[in-house]
């Protein structure tokens, strides 16, 4: 739960934490393995269990033999739909006053029934004294059923799709103008279709659940990025008071989207736990990971633009469809920033989904952007190669003043210098226009470039901060560590906030005994917490304030809080008059101060949520704030087996003021090493006959290794949006948005083969 500083680089508490690149707090006990993640937590007596996966994408079982399982010596319990326990089942509509009510990451009520809706559903789970016990007798289990006619294969559904539904508050989709009749009557024009496969999500550690019952009270431990979604789900499932549930993740071994639900894993071993009578642990195997966490959805989309032969767009029409499963699933929103990146006379957005019976997609990194951005900026290529000009220079010219769809303004947005930054750093204009004219022998180069785009999300975050005697400070908030420093960011703006050095900062976090945090994702987590924190420390230095003021020997009597500074740990005046919060503690007799924000009732967090609701749904009317970014990319490729390698990357980013440069530069790399696997290599294979994920596996589903990432040279511009906390915005998912387009660009720019079908592998550009 507690993260302390470690061996981070002693700082003065006049220089100013924010905007340094100070050494994450966790380092030190993560880089030499002493950091405990939810698969290493001890409990005496705690046994193991393991899933038993269905074989057919729909049906029913018709028999289930257990026997030669439960014989293994050292099994405690075969659990099927014949005696399991019922749960309650989960949420049936998302509710917008309860965010929670999206957590479940499918519809179906575990080992409630008969019933099979996906090709790997966990239908038995046997729990035992080893893993290896329970890996054995989980292969014994011998299920027999009757299937029925199924839905799998997504590019035979394409003709089935339907308009999407979305989340009410979150409205995809528009239009404005006849983009369709313009695109028509354009002199310059590309119509194309793009197809992006299924994705899965593979952290470095896999999802994992250790379950202990006492009684009626529920403790977990989850490699979850969504603590209160887990606590409440949970809470709901097993018709137990919601204060009886406690949720436990310190540390996350990378999330990208597919651990901020509640998956199969989790519940079950819950339900483990309460038939075994004993701690139960239950880590998915990565095969497990493919077959139970849903992943990024396959795409297929349409791009046409228009444009005069000035390179001046007319038309935008973008239009994709998703999958999702019979039993959940969210659409994968391709067109969301082709309604704001360029200055088109006309657009049309529109979005369906094509129903499945197959496991259910989630949120992965940057979700309906990350493949979005492939089809459109790919499309911005090939235009600008119909219209003989330059790629860059074509969104240059379509760079928009406000909005395009709607003319709401921009909070921020200096794209062009990140274009113009970019360019000189890769020396761009050494570009030859046409394609296979950079040839070194067998080899031929090519140089790409994309627009990045992702709009991050501000949720609400309870925190409080409590300031000691001896000029320590503890923030608490039950936000989550997913592995990009969330802990050292918001030490850093305590610290500033109060004036004091970073190693004076203490972050409680992972625990759902804290004060209560949003999941960690969209983006928004460092944004929300930061604003808490912000007005947190804000109350505490009031109440110094107030103690100061009521003792007549306080240099502070008589001052307003707007005419002092925190710094040296205290406040000061311009003057230098002013005294330590030790000082100011002493003299009132108080050990300790504490500033909150947060409801402290059920009651009040409604309310709280009605407000923030309202003023989101003012904020989205007015305005649009987002993340943008540029990606130049060069590529080699191997004329003779069309092996694909990128050499060299520069990437510039606007992505506000940025909190800490190094934990920055380490998230948008890192979404630039995911973007340029989804480039080349990932995607889940599933037999479109029986629904069935083939090499559900690292050994078959590639992502990019060392050798496969170039040095990343990555930068930002630093310029505060002023509608945020700080000025910040998020920085974990722009990174990925744009990166596939830059390798395809790039490739075209090599080969002169346009690919419009994800990964690049070497087929595509022999066929």
């Amino acid at each position: 739960m507690t993260q302390a500083p470690e061996r981070t680089r002693p700082t003065s508490a006049t220089e100013p934490a924010v905007g340094r690149s100070i050494d994450r707090v966790d380092g030190a006990v993560k880089t030499t393995g002493e950091s405990e993640y939810t698969a290493d937590r001890p409990y005496p007596d705690i046994a193991h269990a393991t899933l038993v996966h269905a074989s057919i994408a729909r049906g029913r079982i018709t028999a289930i033999d257990t026997a030669a399982a439960e014989e293994v010596t050292g099994v405690l319990a075969v659990i099927t739909h014949r005696n399991a326990p019922p749960l309650k089942p989960p949420a049936a509509r998302i509710n917008p006053f309860d965010l929670s009510t999206m957590a479940a990451g499918t519809k179906v009520n575990y080992l409630g029934s008969d019933e099979v809706h996906w090709n790997g559903e966990p239908v038995a789970v046997v729990v035992a004294e080893t893993l290896e016990t329970a890996v054995e007798a989980a292969r014994l289990v011998r299920v027999s059923y009757a299937a029925e006619p199924a839905v799998t294969d997504f590019a035979a559904a394409e003709g089935s799709a339907e308009p999407a539904r979305g989340i009410p508050i979150l409205p995809e989709g528009g239009r404005k103008g006849d983009a369709e009749q313009a695109l028509a009557a354009a002199p310059v024009s590309v119509d194309m279709r793009f197809t992006t496969p299924p994705q899965n999500h593979n952290a470095i550690e896999p999802h994992a659940t250790t379950a202990v019952w006492d009684g009626d009270r529920l403790t977990v431990h989850d490699s979850t990025q969504a603590i209160d979604f887990v606590r409440r789900h949970l809470a709901l499932r097993f018709d137990v008071p919601l204060e009886g549930v406690r949720v436990i993740a310190p540390n996350i071994g990378g999330g990208f989207g597919g651990k901020g639900f509640v998956w199969a894993g989790t519940v079950l071993c819950a339900m483990a736990a309460r038939v075994a009578k004993r701690p139960v642990r239950l880590a998915l195997s990565r095969e497990a990971v493919f077959r139970t966490v849903g992943g990024r959805a396959p795409t297929i989309q349409r791009v046409a633009l228009g444009a005069e032969r000035d390179g001046e767009l007319t038309a935008i029409v973008h239009t994709g469809i998703s999958q999702v499963g019979r039993v959940g699933g969210m659409p994968e929103t391709v067109g969301r920033q082709s309604q704001h990146i360029y200055a088109a006379r006309t657009i049309l957005v529109r979005h369906s989904t094509a129903t499945l019976d197959a496991l259910p997609n989630s949120a992965m990194r940057a979700p309906g952007e990350a493949v979005g951005t492939f089809a459109l900026e790919s499309g911005m290529d090939a235009l600008a190669h119909e219209l003989a000009m330059d790629p860059l220079e074509l969104r240059m010219r379509n760079e928009p003043e406000s909005n395009p769809l709607d003319g709401k303004r921009f909070t921020h947005r200096n794209l062009r210098a990140a274009y113009v930054r970019g360019a000189q750093r890769f020396g761009w204009a050494d570009r030859p226009l046409r394609p296979r004219s950079m040839r070194d022998g067998h080899t031929l180069r090519g140089w790409g470039v994309a627009t990045a785009f992702h709009m991050p999300i501000q949720l609400m975050a309870d925190v409080t901060v409590r300031l000691g005697m001896d000029g320590t400070v503890v923030v608490r908030c039950g936000m989550q560590e997913i592995g990009v420093g969330a802990a050292t960011v918001q030490a850093q703006i305590a610290a500033d906030a109060l004036g004091v050095p970073v190693e004076a900062v203490r972050v409680e976090l992972g625990d759902s005994t804290l004060p209560v945090a949003p999941m960690a994702g969209g983006s928004g987590q460092t944004a929300t917490v930061a604003a808490s924190v912000l007005r947190a420390c804000e109350e505490l230095r009031r109440s110094a304030l107030a103690l100061a003021r009521r003792s007549s020997r306080s240099p502070l009597r008589g001052r307003r809080i707007d005419d002092l500074v925190a710094r040296d740990g205290g406040l000061f005046a311009a003057d230098g008059s002013g005294e330590t919060y030790a000082q100011i503690l002493a003299r009132s007799g108080r050990p300790s101060l504490e500033g909150r924000v947060g409801a402290r009732t059920s009651v009040g967090r409604v309310a709280g949520q009605v407000r923030f609701l309202a003023g989101m749904v003012g904020d989205q009317r007015r305005q649009v704030r987002a993340a943008t970014g540029v990606h130049f990319c060069e590529v080699a490729v191997d004329e003779d087996t069309g092996e694909v390698r990128v050499t060299r990357w520069v990437a510039v980013f606007d992505v506000g003021r940025v909190i800490n440069p190094k934990t920055a530069a380490s998230q948008l790399r890192g979404g630039i090493v995911m973007g340029i696997g989804a480039a080349l290599s990932e995607a889940t294979e599933v037999d479109p006959r029986t629904g069935r994920i083939v090499g559900a596996g690292l050994a078959d589903y590639h992502v990019p290794v060392q050798a496969d990432v170039p040095a990343i040279d990555v930068s930002w511009l630093d310029e505060p949006d002023p509608t945020t906390p700080l000025g910040l915005l998020g920085v974990g998912e722009v990174g990925i948005s744009g990166v596939a387009a830059a390798v395809a660009n790039a490739v075209h720019h090599a080969t002169g083969v346009r690919v419009t079908d994800l990964p690049l592998t070497p087929d595509r550009l022999l066929g």
